[in-house]
């Protein structure tokens, strides 16, 4: 028992770091919605499959209205998605989606949850999803954080079958129900029993809703109004929530705020059903828990009994208050609502806690300065700190007078989130089974801090961060980074040796601790591909980085796709990746260094392009891999002598979404065509075009795309653009990654020639990926294809077929 209890306060005790990272400053205001969620006793949790996927009015609703514990389980951290601010795929798509959703989190004040699944890219069936999930450890999960969490109802975004649209959302909907019968049954994964206990939710609901063309409320679902206004906040929910789902921003999900009147409508799936209330039948006072009458009059007095302009009056009965929280049986409970008292003991205190560094990056067991600091502002009580987890202190701090000092501080281990811990599939990433649910590390650089308050004891914990004051955005706290000894950053991740050629890769190593200086780093051998050398000796002397040269070619004329690995100390070496947006705290993760290595049969006539960008991707970038020069073009400036200088242009994915130059744009491409010129124009999505027209002739744009990225692909093989200047075959369609195209061209006038057909299993085949017509002198080109995928990952087929798209026919 006390394992499970102990474990279990583990678990509510990393939540409560993770919000006090932010120092924990509450208004008056704040505080009295935080009195009266501790005589609130009732839990939700809302279950979909994606970052943006949420319905942030209602999690606000829940959390600062009805004052319930609210949780939001995403199964996946959205890494297949696309990014509308920047260039990052996958892998980085993922970390910058964790922090939004923790962003938006921090505004409608649910909690956040995850599970070890990888959005692996559109899916169009539940079946496809769990065969990249394996629906049997994505139940096991969601069971676990249920039992975790011990929700009293749980709410679903999407319906279990195609209504659902997305796979992952028809998935999400089919494991809640399962996740809901299983979490109270002990024969259903009794491993967990050893720390959690099982638990039976009240119900389960589908929160039913009009969007994607589909309207699936009905007058005679559960309907509840949440446009209330909070004059507590100054805000309606609708407000609040649109504040929230904005920091959905790599998604382009801003959104306008609404007030008054809004309904939610709920669909019944199981367990008891509800007639007026979500929570209909369901004890969410203090009534709930045996003998705690008296905690709810005291409760109630000091609500009655707060003073706005003083909150320090209440502190006396809020430590009495937490002696008797102490007290009740039952664990869950007392650990929580003693966290929220403290949590609203420390606000009307005023105390303001805070552990900084001066540099954002520190290497693992090194020691390193922490600079400390710590202010009680409200008078009339007497504060004494009496250590911090870094040395005693026993210093009565006076009111408004702050405290600083300085200590060293080591940390034992590199600060990778935990899910990139190991190599992933392409379906879940390989997650230790304590870290199941948690949005980021639950273990990472601390200080606690140990206060004496009027004589009762009060700890704090507070995250160490990075401090910088930077002179546009002001004073930006980070989370500080721990980093291996030693780093390695290829200047290519990528090698495409063109027709057998030998390419050259530096690498950039870097020493993190100047106590070591020399280290030898191997390069196993690869089946195929020539290394040299395989040995690299470094000595740092005086200097923290050394630049070394590799060079790779294949060995002979059959060499299949490899990857190179750098060794030290018996383990492959990793880079630093930094990831710096205004709206999240920066990410920096340690991605292995990996050179990839593949062979390019390649004709390539293409010396010049410019390249306008739209929404982000790494396209040009790539180009430069097969010897083609790239410009990056300013859409504000472009003009018909600067476009007669390349070979081609090429649009970047979703430019016509988001440029409002976009028409003027199209108009000067479409001259630059006539005149004799190539465009490649990559896809847009249907919504939010910014011209009426993309090409020379009329098209439209459907939601049609294929997510096999193995689907069969047939072409027209006398088509010139499968022959000219390189010959295309089935071969060149192998070894695509996460999906063969996206937001198909539809309505397509009869001047363009479509020579290419793909479809999923079971679907018509769609020739809206390839639309191709010769206009005045030259040639446009619009593909759906998803080259923007496929040219990062070094996909040679890709390739091939990208630079006959670019070639002028003859």
């Amino acid at each position: 028992m006390f394992r499970k209890i102990s474990l279990l306060f583990l678990f509510l005790i990393s939540l409560h770091n993770a919000v006090w990272s932010q120092h924990g400053n509450m208004a008056s205001s704040e505080i009295m919605i935080k009195l009266q969620k501790l005589n609130t006793l009732g839990s939700v949790l809302y279950f979909a499959a994606h970052p943006d996927d949420e319905n942030t009015r209602l999690i606000a609703w829940l959390a600062q209205e009805r004052k319930y514990r609210t949780g939001y389980l995403s199964l996946t951290r959205g890494d297949g998605g696309q990014n509308l601010i920047g260039t990052e795929q996958g892998i980085d798509l993922g970390l910058i989606r964790t922090q939004e959703l923790l962003a938006a989190r921090s505004i409608d004040k649910g909690e956040q949850f995850f599970s070890s699944a990888y959005d692996f890219g559109f899916s169009k069936t539940h079946q496809e999803t769990f065969d990249f999930w394996d629906k049997k450890t994505a139940l096991r999960e969601a069971v676990w954080i249920i039992r975790k969490f011990r929700p009293d109802i749980i709410i679903t975004r999407f319906p279990p079958d195609k209504r659902g649209g997305h796979g992952h959302h028809q998935a999400s909907a089919i494991l809640a129900h399962e996740a809901y019968l299983a979490a109270a049954d002990p024969n259903q994964f009794p491993e967990q029993l050893a720390t959690v206990s099982v638990w039976k939710a009240k119900r389960l609901l589908w929160n039913t809703a009009n969007f994607g063309g589909m309207n699936n409320t009905s007058e005679d679902q559960l309907k509840v109004d949440i446009g209330d206004y909070s004059t507590l906040l100054g805000d309606s929910y609708g407000e609040i929530a649109a504040r929230s789902r904005s920091q959905h921003k790599s998604q382009g999900f801003g959104a306008a705020t609404t007030r008054g009147t809004s309904i939610e409508y709920f669909d019944f799936v199981a367990g008891d059903k509800p007639q007026e209330d979500l929570m209909e039948g369901i004890e969410t006072s203090w009534n709930r828990i045996p003998n705690t009458a008296d905690i709810q009059v005291q409760i109630n007095n000091i609500i009655k009994g707060f003073d706005y302009l003083n909150p320090e009056k209440s502190i006396p009965a809020l430590f009495a208050l937490r002696e008797q929280v102490r007290t009740i049986g039952d664990p869950y409970w007392k650990n929580l609502k003693t966290q929220e008292i403290e949590d609203i003991i420390t606000a009307c205190a005023g105390i303001w806690v805070d552990a900084t560094t001066v540099s954002s990056q520190y290497p693992m067991n090194k020691s390193f300065a922490v600079s400390l600091e710590a202010i009680a502002r409200r008078p009339g009580i007497k504060v004494k700190l009496i250590k911090t987890s870094l040395g005693e202190v026993n210093q009565a701090l006076a009111t408004n007078n702050t405290w600083n000092s300085s200590s060293l501080y080591t940390w034992y281990r590199n600060t990778q989130p935990y899910w990139l811990e190991k190599a992933h599939s392409l379906g879940k990433f390989d997650v230790e089974p304590k870290d199941i649910g948690f949005p980021t590390n639950a273990n990472h650089p601390i200080v606690e801090f140990t206060f004496d308050i009027d004589g009762k004891l009060l700890q704090r914990s507070q995250a160490i961060q990075y401090k910088v004051v930077d002179p546009v955005r002001g004073e930006i706290h980070s989370p500080v980074a721990i980093t291996p000894v030693l780093t390695a950053e290829a200047s290519s991740t990528i090698v495409l040796s063109t027709n057998g050629e030998e390419k050259s890769v530096d690498i950039t190593f870097t020493r993190h601790n100047k106590d070591s200086n020399n280290f030898i780093v191997t390069i196993p051998k690869s089946d195929g591909w020539q290394v040299v050398p395989q040995q690299l000796n470094l000595d740092f002397g005086e200097s923290n980085t050394i630049i070394k040269q590799i060079r790779i070619k294949p060995s002979s004329a059959n060499s299949d796709r490899s990857t190179i690995n750098l060794i030290w100390n018996d383990q492959a070496l990793k880079s630093i990746k930094t990831i710096d947006y205004d709206h999240i705290p920066r990410i920096t993760w340690f991605p292995t260094t990996i050179i990839n290595c593949e062979r390019l049969a390649l004709v390539n006539p293409i010396k010049s392009i410019g390249y306008i960008a739209g929404a982000g991707d790494l396209v040009s970038k790539s180009l430069n891999e097969i010897g083609i020069a790239t410009t990056n073009l300013n859409g504000h400036n472009l003009s018909a002598p600067l476009l007669k200088q390349y070979d081609a242009i090429v649009v970047g994915v979703r430019y016509f979404n988001i440029n409002p130059q976009a028409a003027t744009t199209q108009k000067l491409l479409m001259d630059y065509v006539a005149q004799g010129g190539v465009v490649l124009m990559q896809y847009n999505v249907n919504t939010k075009l910014m011209t009426e027209q993309l090409g020379p002739y009329p098209f439209a744009i459907s939601r049609d795309r294929v997510t096999e990225e193995d689907a069969i692909v047939q072409f027209d093989a006398k088509d010139i653009v499968f022959s000219y200047p390189n010959k295309i075959t089935a071969i060149d369609f192998e070894g695509w990654v996460q999906e063969r195209g996206l937001y198909f061209a539809d309505g397509i006038d009869r001047n363009y020639r479509t020579p290419l057909s793909i479809h999923d299993k079971d679907e018509q085949p769609n020739k809206g990926s390839l639309l191709i017509t010769n206009y005045g002198k030259g040639k446009f080109v619009y593909t759906s294809l998803a080259f923007f995928r496929q040219l990062p990952a070094g996909v040679p087929g890709a390739y091939r077929l990208f630079v006959n798209l670019l070639t002028k026919e003859k």
